[in-house]
């Protein structure tokens, strides 16, 4: 039987291989996504990074760390920094597309609606505090 003969220290260290490897994966993901995000190098440069990292892997992710790694976290950065305000600007856009609009608008109506004598003095003043406060 093939398992009565995969000791313990065995399945350990195939435990520690695989956990190498993907931090190994990591790594490259990480230094091929940064390599790609930074729009300071040419193609060519970057041509030439990825057959480095692919022909000679462990040299050249060290090499990229050393060399480049200052920059890695600014760009991480500047990236995320990049999908909030996208975020951010499509969160508004929705939500004021939605029919809530700007406090100004909203006061507008409001004003338009105590006009009208559909709300009273009271209830105007407690649903502008609401808007303004």
């Amino acid at each position: 039987m093939v398992l009565a003969d995969y000791t313990f220290g065995q399945a350990l260290l195939t435990v520690l291989e695989v956990f190498l490897f993907a931090a190994w994966l990591m790594i490259l993901f990480v230094i091929i996504g940064d390599l790609f995000r930074d729009h300071s190098i040419s193609g060519w440069a970057k041509a030439a990074w990825v057959v480095f990292l692919i022909f000679v892997p462990f040299l050249a992710a060290l090499i990229y760390l050393i060399v480049r790694g200052d920059g890695m976290r600014e760009r991480a950065l500047a990236d995320r920094q990049h999908q909030q305000q996208q975020l951010d600007q499509y969160i508004r856009q929705t939500a004021g597309s939605g029919g809530g609009g700007t406090a100004a608008d909203e006061l507008t109506k409001l004003s338009q609606l105590h006009d009208q004598g559909k709300l009273t003095d009271a209830e105007f003043e407690q649903a502008k505090a609401k808007i303004v406060g």
